[in-house]
């Protein structure tokens, strides 16, 4: 995997704020499975179907207006499909838009990592405030940036502790990422090639390398955690990541197109990405990321990223989340315990942490929606602005994949399209749970 895969993998920029604590529904529900070869109709499901196509009348308009060559979206509620939908191509002026379409989610590669995280927590390799240098003692030297010098030379103190596991996989860990110009630690990520590294173990040796951005637990901010969870794993299992996932999760879940590149035999599932060219002012395939050719994800990467390496279909995807959704289990399989999940969707950001800058955009944290173990949390919908359901799980990817999770009333979405820097519009994943709650008429069976 090039520099540029993981670059576009860490391109992620979604806002989040702060929820107190886990709204994960409680109840004695048997865990559904997710029907794959049968859709109810919307009724059924407590959905108004008039009221619902107004979310397929959105989408269509978002391909009619040229802002993606085409999309997919997937709704269940428990456990089975409300809807699937197929909108214009996988290119412009290419073939229709297959359910089986595969895409590069790149940061919805996170909550995978976390899982295959959690995974190992339930096998009590590791505990969730262990110090990170537990695991990992190439970072017992880590310094942090105090700030820079009359000459531009960055000013660094020692670590008043070490970043925790609760604090990497919730982000607050203090590690940067290389996203934002202006950031000295971020330079530093593009300087030493962080993410173009040989080996996962190169990775985190640059990394090691760089201070940390603050002092452990004091600032949320979008990271290189992830990747540093998956060599993680790595290093527990004596597996590749991949390898790992494949063994533990795909494989018992039945994800058969989800890996870290696509095999020849499926190349021509693959969708294409593009980005908006600001010179010509139209939608154009991405050729080059970061002055790099992008890369055709066709060839085994160096190393597996657990921050945004996955490629995956829409079904794969949505077995993920309804096992998420599920507490862990899916069709009698079971991946997680409830109560790890139940933490993963426990919101892990401290009260008295608000930030300016997360890494990706400035909002501020609140105590609507916040983070837990690489989910976003959502506490209190509401006041968040938002009418899903007090407890759902999400993440997005740098192509504009989405998807949410939310436990309270059974409600799985999935989102595909391929399209860097936004989709020319209104955030799509913004407008898909609007759209989509707007028709739940029995919001609780």
């Amino acid at each position: 995997m090039t520099m540029t895969r993981r670059y576009a993998a860490a391109m992620t920029a979604l806002a989040l704020v702060l929820a107190p604590q886990s709204g994960f529904a409680q109840g004695s529900r048997k865990a559904p499975a997710l029907e794959l070869t049968q859709t109810v109709a919307p009724e059924a499901a407590g959905f108004d179907s008039q009221r619902l196509a107004k979310l397929d009348a959105y989408m269509a308009r978002v391909v009619a207006e040229g802002r993606v060559p085409g999309m997919t979206t997937f709704l269940a509620r428990d456990g089975k499909v409300v809807s699937f939908k197929t909108h214009g191509s996988k290119s412009f002026g290419g073939p229709p838009m297959t359910p089986d379409t595969i895409f590069r989610i790149y940061s919805m590669t996170k909550p995978v990592t976390g899982v295959a995280m959690m995974i190992l927590f339930e096998e009590g390799r590791w505990r969730l405030d262990d110090p990170v240098t537990r695991h990992v003692p190439e970072f017992k030297n880590l310094k942090v940036l105090k700030g820079v010098d009359g000459n531009g030379k960055p000013i660094l103190e020692d670590l008043k502790r070490p970043p925790t596991m609760r604090e990497l996989m919730a982000h607050t860990a203090g590690f940067g990422y290389g996203l934002q110009d202006d950031h000295p630690v971020d330079k530093m990520f593009r300087e030493k090639e962080v993410l173009s590294a040989p080996t996962s173990q190169a990775m985190i040796e640059r990394v090691a390398q760089i201070p940390l951005v603050s002092q452990p637990g004091t600032q949320w901010r979008y990271s290189v955690a992830v990747d540093i969870q998956g060599y993680i794993v790595e290093k527990m299992t004596g597996m590749t990541l991949g390898q790992f996932m494949e063994q533990r999760i795909f494989k018992p879940l039945r994800m058969n197109d989800t890996a870290f590149y696509v095999p020849a035999a499926k190349a021509s599932r693959l969708a294409p990405v593009y980005y908006f060219n600001r010179d010509t002012k139209k939608v154009e395939e991405a050729k080059q990321i970061f002055g790099n050719p992008m890369p055709t994800y066709l060839d085994a990467p160096a190393w597996d990223s657990g921050g945004g390496g996955l490629v995956s279909t829409t079904m794969d995807y949505a077995r993920f989340a309804q096992m998420i959704a599920n507490k862990g289990e899916l069709d009698g399989v079971r991946i997680l315990s409830p109560a790890s999940v139940e933490m993963m969707g426990t919101n892990m950001i401290p009260k008295d942490v608000l930030v300016s800058s997360n890494g990706t955009t400035g909002s501020r944290f609140n105590e609507a929606v916040g983070f837990g173990l690489d989910f976003m949390v959502v506490n209190d919908p509401r006041a968040a602005g938002s009418l899903e359901g007090k407890g759902s799980m999400s993440w997005g990817g740098a192509a504009g994949t989405w998807f949410w999770v939310d436990p309270t009333n059974d409600v799985v979405f999935v989102g595909m399209i391929q399209r860097l820097g936004g989709s020319g519009g209104d955030d799509l994943g913004a407008a898909a749970r609007t759209l989509t709650y707007q028709a739940l008429v029995n919001p609780q069976k």
